[in-house]
């Protein structure tokens, strides 16, 4: 277990929560300045790649375990980069945008299985090589999808913040589809008017920027914008993207991290049957002072503990 810190992140093995929220990622609370640097570009040595089946990531580092990223709903790998610059002097980082998001290419059907299965098509086209596993909300439920269809390919598995159980609510996240398709892109001048027009449907500033990442200019189309993630695809899929599937799967028995947020209510106690039934070589710690978008909120905490747990030492 990794050790209590007063000051930093606290070794937790009851699991305390409150309430039901959906199971995909998106800042709730106004995060530091660190929430508006994750859209900053890569690393200078980073290398950008399209996969022939169009999966898009980015990779940083040039040495040590490869660890790869995934992000939540209406994300993108990129999201990751301050993190993943912390950890680049001891890894090779992979950033991954998921499909239907960012640069990766849009599908028909969006399942957890079906993206599990993407993105180790394209990770083990060139190698077999174990990766340590990090995903943060619904990218969690996907790093626990590939750690239990592949568990081969997963060394460590580090889930931020998600549970491999159904959530219900999902209204929230169907105000914000609602709000970024009431958008009439053809009125849009600057991303300033789309930020106020979504506005009302998505009163928080943070999440705003959040969602208008994926606002992007072209030329091409008719409005001269256009939703770079498949808008349409994720605004339908919210329920199945808030479930967990049957995977039909032994359990994975890696180590498993879980970081919890101190003020996030994804995990709870009843929740814990579940998790330790699918991923025994279970551990929890919660980082105070942190709701759901808990990488973002105490980057410098949560890369602590990622560098302990898959054992990359101390900051070069």
């Amino acid at each position: 277990m990794l050790p209590d810190h007063s000051h930093g992140y606290a070794a937790r093995g009851r699991l305390a929560l409150r309430a039901d929220r959906v199971g995909i990622g998106l800042p709730r609370r106004r995060a530091p300045s660190l929430a508006f640097r994750l859209l900053e570009p890569a690393a200078m040595n980073s290398r950008s790649v399209v996969d022939r089946d169009a999966l898009h990531y980015t990779e940083i580092g040039s040495s040590g375990p490869r660890t790869l990223f995934l992000h939540g709903l209406f994300g993108q790998g990129k999201n990751w980069t301050s993190i993943a610059k912390n950890l680049a002097d001891r890894a090779r980082v992979i950033m991954v945008d998921l499909p239907n998001h960012g640069r990766s290419g849009w599908t028909e059907s969006l399942t957890y299985t079906e993206m599990a299965n993407a993105i180790t098509d394209v990770l083990t086209a060139d190698s077999d090589e174990p990766l340590n596993v990090i995903g943060h909300s619904m990218g969690g439920k996907v790093a626990m999808a590939m750690a239990l269809l592949r568990p081969d390919l997963v060394e460590r598995l580090v889930v931020a913040d998600i549970a491999p159980v159904r959530y219900e609510r999902i209204s929230g996240f169907a105000d914000y589809v609602m709000g970024m398709r009431s958008i009439d892109l053809s009125r849009v001048h600057t991303r300033g008017e789309a930020d106020h027009a979504l506005q009302p449907y998505v009163p928080d500033a943070v999440v705003r920027a959040f969602l208008l990442q994926n606002l992007r200019r072209d030329p091409s189309s008719e409005t001269g914008w256009r939703w770079q993630m498949n808008l349409s695809l994720l605004g339908g899929k919210l329920a199945d993207l808030g479930d967990w599937p049957d995977l039909h799967a032994a359990p994975y028995d890696g180590p498993v991290l879980w970081i919890a947020g101190g003020r996030s209510d994804y995990i709870r106690p009843e929740y814990a049957p579940a998790m330790r039934t699918l991923f025994p070589r279970t551990q929890l710690i919660t980082i105070k002072n942190a709701g759901h978008w808990v990488h973002s909120e105490q980057p410098e905490i949560f890369v602590a503990a990622l560098r302990r747990f898959l054992r990359l030492g101390p900051t070069a």
